[in-house]
C-alpha cells in the first residue's frame, strides 16, 4: 500500500524545526472512517506518533473504538477514549474534544470535526472527509482555502482501488 513517500520523515522533521504544520486531505470515496482510519493510524504508530483522533460525535467515537480493537484477525491498535482515566498514556486517543491530553503530534478529524484552535501545535493534522457527500467536500474545500492562506502545507489524497492512498497533484 502506499501511503506517504519516504521522504516523510525527513519532511515532518523539516517541519518540526520550522514549525509549519502539514494538513493533510483524505478524499474517501466508498469508504468508511472505520474502513480508512485503521491503516493510517497504523501507519501513525509505526513512526512513532502519538495521534489524537476528533470526532464530531459519541457514537462516532464508539464506533471508531470498537473497529480499532478488532480492525484485524491477528491484531488491534492500542488506543483509548477522552473519558479514560489513562488517557494521556494512550499513543491513540479517541476524542470529541478540542484538547490534546495525550500529546499528540499527529490529529486526524473525522465526520466534519472541526480544526482545532492549536492547529500549528501539531507536525500534522490529517482531515477525512466524504467524497459522496456535497456538504463534506465543499466544507473541505473551504478548509483547503484557509489552510492555504494561513501558510500551513497542504495535500490532497485519494483512495486507489487496491486500498493505498495517492497523493494527487
Amino acid at each position: 500500500m502506499v501511503y506517504h513517500d519516504r521522504n516523510d520523515t525527513a519532511k515532518m522533521t523539516n517541519n518540526a524545526r520550522s514549525h509549519v504544520t502539514e494538513i493533510l486531505f483524505y478524499h474517501l470515496k466508498g469508504l468508511t472512517p472505520e474502513q480508512a482510519l485503521p491503516a493510517l493510524l497504523q501507519k501513525s504508530l509505526e513512526r512513532g506518533w502519538r495521534v489524537v483522533v476528533q470526532a464530531s460525535t459519541e457514537e462516532r467515537v464508539e464506533a471508531l473504538d470498537a473497529q480499532l480493537w478488532t480492525w484485524r484477525d491477528d491484531s488491534f491498535l492500542p488506543h483509548g477514549t477522552w473519558r479514560d482515566a489513562e488517557a494521556v498514556q494512550q499513543p491513540i486517543l479517541l476524542t470529541v474534544e478540542d484538547d490534546n491530553p495525550n500529546g499528540a503530534v499527529v490529529r486526524f478529524l473525522v465526520e466534519g470535526a472541526t480544526m482545532p484552535k492549536d492547529v500549528s501545535a501539531y507536525q500534522r493534522v490529517v482531515l477525512l472527509f466524504d467524497g459522496e457527500d456535497p456538504d463534506a467536500v465543499d466544507a473541505a474545500r473551504a478548509r483547503w482555502s484557509e489552510a492555504k492562506s494561513a501558510g500551513f502545507v497542504v495535500t490532497y489524497w485519494q483512495a486507489e482501488e487496491n486500498g493505498g492512498w495517492r497523493r494527487q497533484a
